[in-house]
């Protein structure tokens, strides 16, 4: 009896750990962030990334620094879906993730790729900037984890048009997002 329960514990301990290891459907990821937005009466923003991408991490390292966290926190949800995995590596993308990309015309841009989103998933900014003298954005364009003073300026502009962040506040994130700009000298573009 108690080699039947060992067994049975281990197994229900492995499922456990494989149910934990399964990315969320992307239905869900959205569904959960609308609904924790409208309830505390806050934004969305949703960043498409990938284990392999650098970028990806540091964005993650620049919301998550303690210095501007709060700020983000208190006025987005923000939440992350896997996509674009190498091969070997696509368990960790959020099944629906790579379709939602593509609907975003996003699927070529480049990761991070990140939307800003009301609580009812409507787009109001996206990290597609527009070059110099064009009057539409391409792929191309993609931001990705700002760390030049014109995307970290373009980045600000659109936190600041989509939350109650004070000037200060604002200030905080972009010397923070401004840090990442020494990396990516060396490493080329997102």
């Amino acid at each position: 009896m108690k080699r039947f329960l060992i067994a049975a514990m281990s197994l229900l301990i492995a499922f456990s750990a494989l149910a934990q290891t399964t990315p969320e459907p992307t239905e869900t990821v959205l569904n959960n962030a609308y609904a924790t937005a409208a309830k505390e009466n806050k934004k969305v923003i949703l960043i498409f990334h990938a284990s392999w991408c650098s970028w990806c991490h540091k964005m993650e390292a620049s919301i998550n620094d303690p210095s501007c966290n709060k700020f983000f926190n208190d006025n987005y949800v923000v939440a992350y879906l896997d996509v674009q995995e190498n091969a070997g590596k696509q368990s960790l993308e959020n099944p629906g993730g790579n379709e939602l990309l593509a609907k975003y015309n996003a699927d070529k841009a480049g990761l991070p790729f990140w939307l800003i989103l009301d609580a009812r998933g409507n787009t109001l900014a996206n990290s597609l900037m527009k070059a110099d003298g064009s009057t539409s954005t391409a792929a191309t364009d993609n931001v990705g984890c700002p760390a030049t003073e014109k995307e970290v300026d373009y980045f600000v502009k659109l936190l600041k048009s989509t939350s109650k962040l004070s000037d200060g506040e604002l200030a905080i994130i972009k010397t923070r997002f401004r840090k990442n700009e020494v990396t990516k000298a060396t490493a080329g573009t997102n």
